[in-house]
């Protein structure tokens, strides 16, 4: 296979192959394809101690480069490779409806204690890394691949920035060069023999050789305070007083609830605020604009934030939540992008001189779908739109996610999709809109899927909000994320329902009509801390382990953090998936149409059914039924009505086969009662998957 990244990775590695015995060890779930080296020891805690050359050459030899072909190009986006393209007057990017996605933060995701020091280290004994590379990365995809998964969703993975950093490591969202990959995620293993560029490429071809897509984030309505651009374009944020930024704070506004929309009817009140007045009052113009002469020789030296700050009194403007008093602080850590070069036409007027007042952050200037300047920051929207086509053409990844795209200009968000579809026309992007009612609109902007608020529905299991989501989202005009969490929430495991309720739903999430399952990094092996305070949660749930946990505490999205892969119940999930894939797969036709699902109801608030059906002439073996108890700690003894299932598949037997349970071996499945009833007993968290 020429140019291939994999072949020039594993030739590195095997040269370097030596007779050291290392210390070096990793949880025994990343070695899913069977490593059997003659040094491999079993270690306590679940772990396997392997010679790391030795380990990572024979997991691309074996898993990887055993499936080359001279006819598969790994190197472009896997539709392209298998020619596939959408259907005429079709959305490109519709092979999202039927992934299985795995969310994944390379840092923390394949970062492991590999000298077992006590404490994740840059370099450790052997001067290796232990926090996660996109080459250690590669040792999760057996993994993956085993639970059924073929979407690989990154959290960002570009260069980010430390100016006011969250925790020990600082947040990948707060990004300082797009096009420019976070060199923290470079394999020391390789040394100077390979890129870092070169190592992402090899895990892209490494997925794609597994028949997985790849798809990153990107943030294209926020940058870093300290970014590479600002020394160009300095009129593209926002600036206040250096001598003042200590002050700045996020305006409250006096006669509005908590977390309010910003929307137009507001905006008169909002202004008259003096709160808002004085928060106005902060900005100042950008620093080529107050000084065009100092402005270019400023912008020639090193630290050139901190010259600005001696030159001009002037630092970039913290980002905030653009809703009307939300509680949470500034986001120190990153800025907004004037999408506009002027101000909002629809509140310029509430300002007493437009024309003399700087740039300035407020819920309406950052909210540019819904407000609108007459002079789009063209130049911007260009350099943005571009984005995505940079990754294409040197990695080949297949989708995009689309931080905080709602509050785009929907002029940008054309631009961006334009750009992506023109060089890949089945390029798929997700929507970040957690709201169902905006599904439809969201696909006709050309969104694939959404997020949605299965993160929100799916834990309160006693409100039966989990029995709605599970029920209702066959009705969006879009599909929507099948998941018990995301990277911003509580987790699963965590909630209320612990480790049963995380597998119950896990399991049931493959099957949810017009949902699309989405698996959160580590919720394979029941992890318990969340790794961002950011939705539905409270700063307690940063302490769901114990206090000799050296993560306690800690939030990967930020912090040093080490996912708990040695868990006791670690492959639970990992084979319960395996088990039930070629069930997904045979009636996957079937779970992403709703045309061909009947549901099946009960009172009981913690019931949910499924019977998705085939329209074959023989009336056999047609139909599936999952059958799930989301009561974590009760059984259920229930009689649902099936006569919908009977009319719609014509099927009209009387024995099936119990194809899996959470609680009993395979059978003969014989509970129907009357014909049109099941005699069914659930146990607490049982799933039952009955095929007849």
């Amino acid at each position: 296979m020429s140019n291939s990244k994999l072949n020039k990775l594993y030739t590195i590695l095997t040269d370097r192959i030596d007779d050291t015995v290392y210390n070096y060890t990793i949880p025994d779930v990343w070695n899913t394809f069977n490593y059997q080296g003659e040094e491999l020891l079993h270690v306590p805690n679940h772990e396997q101690m392997v010679h790391p050359y030795r380990f990572f050459s024979t997991l691309i030899k074996d898993v990887f480069l055993s499936q080359t072909s001279e006819a598969f190009n790994p190197h472009v986006s896997l539709s392209k490779a298998l020619n596939k393209k959408p259907k005429r007057n079709a959305l490109g990017g519709d092979w999202l409806k039927e992934s299985v996605m795995y969310s994944t933060m390379i840092r923390a995701s394949s970062a492991w204690d590999s000298d077992r020091s006590g404490k994740l280290e840059d370099k450790n004994i052997y001067q290796f890394k232990e926090t996660g590379t996109f080459l250690k990365m590669l040792t999760m995809l057996p993994l993956l691949q085993k639970m059924g998964v073929n979407t690989v969703y990154m959290l960002p993975i570009s260069k980010f920035s430390l100016k006011d950093k969250k925790g020990d490591l600082g947040s990948p969202y707060g990004v300082s060069n797009f096009n420019e990959l976070d060199p923290n995620l470079k394999d020391p293993l390789t040394g100077d023999a390979m890129t870092l560029d070169e190592e992402f490429e090899a895990f892209v071809e490494a997925c794609h050789l597994l028949n997985m897509r790849v798809m990153i984030d990107i943030i294209p309505r926020t940058n870093a305070v300290e970014n590479d651009l600002i020394k160009d374009h300095p009129e593209w944020f926002y600036w206040i007083k250096a001598s003042e930024a200590s002050n700045y704070k996020v305006p409250f506004v006096e006669g509005f609830d908590l977390t309010v929309t910003p929307k137009f009817e507001y905006m008169a009140r909002v202004y008259q605020s003096p709160a808002i007045k004085e928060h106005i009052s902060r900005f100042e113009f950008d620093p080529k604009t107050q000084n065009p002469a100092l402005w270019e020789k400023v912008r020639k030296r090193k630290n050139l934030m901190k010259e600005i700050e001696k030159e001009f009194n002037l630092k970039i403007a913290p980002a905030f939540s653009d809703y009307i008093n939300d509680i949470q602080p500034p986001w120190t850590d990153i800025t907004f992008f004037r999408m506009y070069l002027d101000h909002p036409k629809e509140t310029r007027q509430y300002l007493d001189s437009p024309n003399d007042t700087p740039p300035y952050i407020l819920y309406d200037t950052i909210k540019s779908n819904m407000y609108h300047g007459d002079q789009p920051n063209m130049a911007l929207w260009k350099k943005l739109a571009n984005i995505v086509p940079s990754y294409q053409k040197r990695f080949g990844i297949d989708g995009a996610r689309i931080d905080m795209g709602h509050a785009l200009p929907a002029k940008l968000i054309q631009m961006i999709f334009k750009e992506a579809r023109s060089i890949d026309p089945d390029f798929g992007f997700i929507a970040e809109e957690l709201n169902p009612d905006y599904a439809e609109s969201s696909r006709k902007v050309g969104y694939n899927i959404i997020i949605g608020n299965g993160f929100i529905m799916i834990p309160r299991i006693w409100e039966a909000k989990a029995k709605e989501f599970y029920y209702q989202m066959r009705h969006l005009k879009a599909p929507v994320f099948a998941g018990s969490e995301t990277h911003d929430t509580p987790r699963i495991a965590a909630r209320d329902g612990g480790e049963t309720l995380a597998l119950t739903t896990t399991i049931l999430n493959m099957f949810m009509p017009n949902g699309v399952p989405f698996i959160n990094s580590a919720q394979e092996v029941f992890e318990k801390q969340m790794m961002n305070t950011g939705l539905d949660c409270s700063d307690k749930d940063k302490y769901n382990l114990s206090d000799e946990d050296p993560y306690q505490g800690k939030l990967a999205l930020f912090d040093r953090y080490q996912f708990h892969y040695t868990h006791s119940k670690r492959w639970v999930i990992p084979n319960v998936l395996e088990f039930i894939k070629p069930l997904r797969q045979k009636y996957l036709p079937q779970i992403t149409n709703t045309k061909y699902f009947i549901p099946i109801h009960d009172e009981h608030a913690q019931f949910v059914g499924y019977a998705f059906y085939k329209n074959t002439n023989v009336k056999k073996n047609n139909v599936l039924m999952v059958l799930a108890n989301l009561n974590p700690y009760h059984e259920m003894w229930l009689k649902p009505s099936v006569f919908d299932v009977r009319e719609a598949s014509q099927n009209h037997e009387t024995i099936g086969k119990l194809r899996f349970s959470t609680h009993e071996e395979p059978r003969d499945f014989t509970q129907f009662l009357d014909f049109d009833k099941l005699d069914l007993h659930l146990g607490a968290g049982e799933v039952k998957i009955v095929e007849f």
